[in-house]
């Protein structure tokens, strides 16, 4: 019963902080973690489990995405399943122990990028936009960290599109959203097939995190300041990467 009760107590957490400003990833594979499972799998279960969240929110954003050019889209896509599924099958080739010691710096990188990211968006200007080659080499190898470990994602995803050139952030919101979803299922396919899943937390958690996206969703536009969100999800992930740290290296 506890551990159903932590399952979903951090999908709802997870769920209203993606909804409201992000963040998720640094609740759910936490909770894996403390419940036992093995890192590789929690990663993966963690994984699956943002899935609803990121459908529905790309569903949202459907009109702003149809407003791009076909050809982009299906080559941005293409992009994103390749790389979700080299990131995973990166994954699968780490062991438990090798993922463990990765942990902390990917949390601590994802961290940085959730508290710096929006500013150094900000800051990004551009004329036009990159050369194919050079914008595709720049999302592959967001999608293939996406496959591998999805903390961050979203951040790195906005970066890259306004590196890229792009300038409608509605348009970028649901590119990143879509994106998402495109590879994290990807990758969520081969860890399904690979046995990674922890059906039993992936279910409980999946039902609790799609209810805490809708609950965060509806309630969103009445949040007039993030800010108290966005710093208290930076202390989660500071302390969490301290966490995971020591536990590694003492």
């Amino acid at each position: 019963m506890l551990s159903i009760a932590i399952l979903i107590l951090a999908g709802l957490l997870a769920g209203g902080l993606n909804a409201v400003a992000g963040g998720g990833t640094f609740i759910s594979y936490p909770a894996l973690i403390w419940l036992g499972i093995p890192p590789v799998s929690a990663n993966a279960t963690a994984t699956l489990t943002a899935l609803p969240g990121y459908i529905a929110s790309a569903w949202a954003f459907k009109k702003e995405i149809n407003k791009e050019s076909k050809a982009d889209l299906f080559r941005i896509l293409a992009i994103s399943i390749i790389g979700g599924c080299i990131g995973a099958l990166l994954l699968l080739n780490t062991s438990d122990k090798v993922f463990s010691g990765i942990v902390p710096h990917l949390m601590l990188f994802a961290t940085a990028l959730f508290a710096f990211g929006p500013k150094l968006i900000a800051r990004m200007k551009g004329d036009g936009r990159l050369g194919l080659v050079a914008a595709a080499i720049i999302l592959l190898g967001v999608s293939v960290y996406g496959g591998y470990f999805n903390g961050g994602l979203g951040i790195m995803l906005l970066a890259s599109f306004t590196i890229i050139g792009y300038r409608n952030l509605h348009f970028m919101n649901g590119m990143k959203n879509l994106i998402s979803a495109i590879l994290s299922s990807a990758s969520a396919i081969i860890f399904i097939f690979s046995g990674l899943i922890d059906w039993h937390s992936a279910v409980i958690l999946g039902a609790a995190t799609a209810l805490g996206g809708v609950i965060g969703g509806h309630y969103s536009t009445r949040i007039k300041n993030t800010n108290y969100l966005r710093v208290f999800i930076m202390m989660v992930g500071l302390s969490l990467s301290v966490i995971f740290f020591i536990q590694n290296y003492f």
